[in-house]
């Protein structure tokens, strides 16, 4: 069994592969939920933490009605149901008059956040504060269900204006065990939340929506800009990526489009699929998707060894070589020459040759050596019959659905402009990528972006709303510091900061301290999480002013 350090490792990346809505392989969905699965066993379920084993984070629930939007017909028919919500809290650094520290579960199961109770930005900002930490679950996700399936008509409660309410339900009725004598529900004590990725945008909409509930929020990586075809997520490895990884990835796959795309190329198409060892993959589209992840996995690179996955970096040092990596690939040498003339560049066979042939067998041994069983039951984006299920061991639907209905987020190789070179097919469409949704859930038409972007997107502001991103992210193109935006000065109400280097929200994990050492964390991760804990420590001298009536204005902050 898979040990629950490396279990708790590989849920984040899950996460991450979630998050980004590359279009994943009918075989890849199962997986996904395959390891949701593995991190709910049954019975009651706790995790230990490594630096004390007798600590113990058991989990909570809390009765939330599924339906809090009576009046809207999204919801109908509408339920008078209620759920546990999961969660769970650490109140070891509790000091009368602290805050409750929350940090929103996103689309993933909680126990895959428990971590940051024990290192990482929860453990840091409670311990700081004199506050209890907070892992809160999502509906739908990991075990706060509402629903008994995950039926299309099921999933109609799953949307991010319910799930924002589920959390101000909790701030406003939470009685922590062992501390029921106190009242740590919202107002009265400083609710102040945290998120990364989807998360990190609920948290800004939770501010400003429910400001009178949640005295703050960072948004770590936040969306808050949801975009339906997404095709800018592989600009931050187009301009961050080593440029001779860029350069190869960008003309191979012209390559591979000038084949695939062209008619009068028709008959090297079948070639091509057999050269990268993937002749019985039925669509070209799926063979076009199957060949194209090696350049993703920019988002899943993180500063911890714990959570860093080197794939980018494994496969940029593949497909940018001049030395033949693969020599089992060198009887192909004569068909990747002639594939490289056939696809436009035959003045640089020289210069490709070896680059197209590590590039094959990268994809052989990530990809094809994986498939044991039929090329299109491993790789294909098309299957009627599966997308037909809908039972709750079908956690794959989840953040699926919320992408179709509402978010976008389609990651295309079309929708890069025509003077670029992109670094995936241009096969991969809007139609490709939005399989899942016309198939699993009878959605023909755009998500409803619009849905998510009132809330203020690219523009989102408010007192203290701390808005934090990574420079080379994949997602930072649908947050507020997206290339080409304006800069925003950085205030104590309203910090504005870009982590040098940064990914996906680097800000949110940790090390135990007996653990760092010089430049780890790197500095810039360093000093983000040092910010972090200055501001909300101000923001909490800003609540204590405002109770004993002397005004909240402090640090330069606009009342609400």
């Amino acid at each position: 069994m898979m040990g629950l350090g490396r279990l708790l490792a590989a849920t984040a990346c899950v996460a991450q592969l979630a998050s980004a809505f590359a279009p994943l392989s009918v075989r890849n969905l199962r997986l996904s939920s395959e390891s949701d699965l593995a991190l709910e066993p049954e019975g009651d379920f706790t995790i230990q933490a490594s630096t004390d084993p007798t600590l113990l984070y058991p989990a909570r629930t809390i009765k939330v009605p599924v339906d809090h939007f009576h009046n809207d017909t999204k919801y109908e028919p509408h339920t008078n149901d209620t759920f546990d919500l999961r969660y769970w809290f650490d109140a070891t650094y509790y000091k009368k008059g602290g805050p409750v520290i929350v940090l929103a579960g996103g689309e993933t199961s909680g126990v895959g956040r428990l971590q940051f109770l024990q290192k990482g930005i929860v453990y840091q900002l409670a311990k700081a504060t004199g506050g209890v930490g907070v892992i809160l679950e999502h509906r739908y996700y990991g075990k706060s269900l509402p629903t008994s399936d995950f039926s299309t008509k099921n999933l109609r409660f799953l949307t991010t204006d319910q799930a924002l309410a589920d959390t101000v339900y909790f701030a406003k009725n939470v009685k922590f065990a062992g501390l029921e004598h106190l009242d740590l529900t919202a107002p009265n004590t400083p609710y102040i939340a945290y998120g990364g990725s989807y998360a990190g945008a609920f948290v800004a909409f939770l501010r400003k929506l429910y400001p009178d509930v949640y005295w703050g929020a960072i948004s770590s990586s936040g969306v808050t800009e949801a975009i339906y075809d997404y095709w800018q997520y592989y600009e931050a490895a187009r301009i961050y990526a080593p440029k001779d990884c860029v350069t190869a990835t960008q003309k191979l796959t012209h390559v591979v489009d000038n084949i695939i795309l062209n008619k009068a190329n028709a008959k090297y198409v079948q070639k091509l699929k057999e050269t990268f060892g993937l002749g019985n993959l039925t669509h070209t589209d799926d063979f076009a998707n199957t060949i194209s992840y090696g350049i993703a996995g920019l988002q899943s690179t993180n500063w911890d060894p714990a959570l860093n996955d080197t794939s980018f970096g494994e496969y940029c040092n593949n497909v940018s070589s001049n030395a033949l990596l693969y020599p089992e690939t060198a009887r192909l040498k004569k068909d990747v020459q002639e594939l490289l003339s056939v696809g436009g560049y035959g003045k640089e066979v020289k210069t490709l040759t070896n680059q197209f042939l590590n590039y094959i067998g990268y994809v052989n041994v990530t990809q094809v050596q994986s498939c044991d069983e039929d090329q299109n039951t491993c790789f294909t984006s098309y299957d009627t019959e599966f997308y037909k299920k809908d039972d709750l061991k079908q956690t794959w639907r989840l953040w699926m659905y919320q992408v179709c209905d509402q978010w976008g987020y389609l990651q295309t190789g079309s929708g890069v402009p025509p003077n670029q070179l992109p670094l995936i097919s241009r096969a991969i469409d809007l139609n490709y990528t939005s399989i899942t949704c016309r198939e699993a859930f009878n959605i023909y038409k755009p998500s409803d972006v619009e849905s998510i972007n009132k809330y203020g997107g690219f523009g989102i502001s408010y007192p203290r709303l701390a808005i934090i991103d990574g420079e080379k992210d994949p997602w930072r193109a649908a947050t507020p510091h997206a290339i080409g935006l304006k800069d925003r000065k950085s205030t104590i109400s309203e910090p504005f900061i870009l982590i040098k280097d940064g990914v996906h929200h680097w800000d949110e994990n940790g090390v135990f301290p007996n653990e760092t050492a010089p430049n780890f964390p790197p500095k810039p991760v360093e000093e983000a999480q040092r910010a972090i804990k200055n501001f909300v420590q101000a923001w909490l001298q800003d609540f204590k002013k405002e109770k004993s009536g002397h005004g909240g204005h402090g640090h330069g902050s606009t009342k609400p």
